[in-house]
């Protein structure tokens, strides 16, 4: 027996079977590469769910944390406060442009950025609704769940969940639900099932991440912005997934030019080490009495140390151009693949920077999920050495986020190998409903 079947098995007898994982079992990494214990090589383009912008163990972020790791590790930010925190706040505060002053509160996972996000808009407004979208994830926690628009796994077995939340259809263009769509049963909703009086926020992904990496058009997000500021509702973008230099901005959203009230960070931003944050304006993110934000251990100085690192990385090595040159070079591939006679059921290719989404479809005009070819990609990929994700609320989306600090020869290697792993799986699965000549 292997070692990594050695490690499936004392897992499978160890771990909660909800904690699902592949069978890639880490033993070392650096930037966008991964070996497993029985050593396997593995081009990254998972980076650990976009948390590896800055690509694994990158010097200058480990530095940082081996310096902050001889002064001290932990005292909860509470009882002994340190500079580094309020240096990243005020780094954090710069960058968020929402058009007014802003303050940033620390927490540690990306569900807890929204916790408090939704806490403080309640705070604010004084009301209790929240709108979401179809298609969203917001995380595991209950208000997580409840917001997340995609019942499996997520959702499943969970319930109930918290009162007055509600969902509205997501545009996607290439599903045909287009943004005029989505205003109306906004609109219908507001008329029909809650009173604008009676919500708190709207919060949104400026581009979804489970959802199957759709962007929110700039349209949606003006006429999100519009009826915020026509009912006195927060306007949350929630940027984990989809910011820190991952689209070629700093955050999705300013690709829209639209301001935000409130914005969710985590994931890329402390370069491996677990960190969020809840950035936004002043009036509002002051609403909550003292003490009714933070956590044990929320802004932990390692994390710290590590975020202004990555900053500084983003900076330096210009990753938000970097972002938008894998974009091109990936594109180019996948839409060269798209255009070829056999290929067809690559349906719809996503680029926004460095991440990167493609939907595969049935050759039919209805657009049927193509699941399975889905998969047998997904194993296709990582047989050959290359880690890529699914997504997608049809599980037929495969998602692209490599290291923004990926070496050339290392992103080459990588597009053959995606190249031949797409081929090998359209020979290997048949399609449903083959086109008609």
């Amino acid at each position: 027996m292997g070692q990594g079947q050695a490690l499936r098995t004392r897992q499978q007898n160890a771990v909660a079977a909800g904690v699902a994982t592949k069978a890639i079992f880490a033993e070392r990494a650096a930037n966008a590469e991964l070996w497993d214990v029985e050593g396997r090589r593995f081009i990254d383009f998972a980076a650990g769910i976009a948390v590896n912008n800055t690509g694994h163990r990158h010097p200058h972020v480990m530095r940082a944390v081996a310096e902050q790791a001889l002064q001290f590790t932990h005292t909860c930010f509470h009882v002994a406060p340190y500079e580094s925190y309020i240096r990243l706040a005020e780094r954090l505060n710069a960058i968020v442009d929402t058009g007014e002053e802003n303050r940033t509160m620390l927490v540690t996972t990306g569900a807890e950025a929204v916790e408090n996000a939704i806490k403080i808009a309640r705070a604010y407004t004084k009301r209790s609704a929240v709108i979401a979208f179809t298609g969203a994830f917001h995380g595991r926690t209950m208000m997580g769940m409840a917001l997340t628009g995609k019942v499996a796994p997520y959702k499943k077995g969970f319930g109930p969940f918290p009162a007055e939340i509600f969902h509205v259809p997501f545009p996607a263009a290439f599903s045909g639900v287009d943004v005029a769509a989505s205003l109306r049963a906004l609109d219908h909703l507001l008329a029909s099932d809650v009173d604008p009086d009676r919500v708190a926020a709207f919060i949104v992904e400026p581009i979804q991440g489970e959802g199957g990496f759709n962007a929110a058009p700039s349209a949606l997000l003006q006429g999100l912005r519009e009826r915020a500021d026509r009912y006195g509702i927060v306007l949350i973008a929630d940027e984990i997934q989809a910011g820190m230099a991952r689209t070629g901005m700093m955050l999705a959203i300013e690709h829209s030019g639209v301001k935000p009230d409130l914005v969710t960070l985590a994931k890329g931003l402390a370069g491996g080490f677990p960190l969020s944050a809840l950035v936004g304006k002043a009036t509002i993110m002051n609403a909550a009495l003292p003490g009714g934000l933070g956590g044990t251990y929320a802004g932990n100085p390692i994390s710290v140390a590590a975020a202004n690192a990555v900053l500084d990385v983003i900076e330096t090595e210009r990753l938000c151009a970097r972002a938008t040159w894998i974009g091109e070079r990936v594109g180019a591939l996948l839409n060269d693949l798209a255009a070829r006679q056999g290929l067809e059921r690559l349906g719809d290719v996503r680029v926004n920077g460095a991440m990167i989404g493609f939907e595969l479809v049935e050759a039919t005009p209805s657009r049927d999920a193509a699941p399975q070819l889905t998969s047998q990609i997904v194993a296709e990929a990582e047989r050959r050495g290359l880690i890529v994700l699914s997504c997608g609320v049809r599980y037929n989306v495969i998602r692209l986020l490599p290291p923004l600090t990926i070496e050339e020869s290392v992103l080459d290697e990588a597009l053959q190998i995606l190249e031949a792993s797409i081929e090998a799986a359209f020979a290997t699965v048949p399609a449903a409903h083959p086109a008609k000549a």
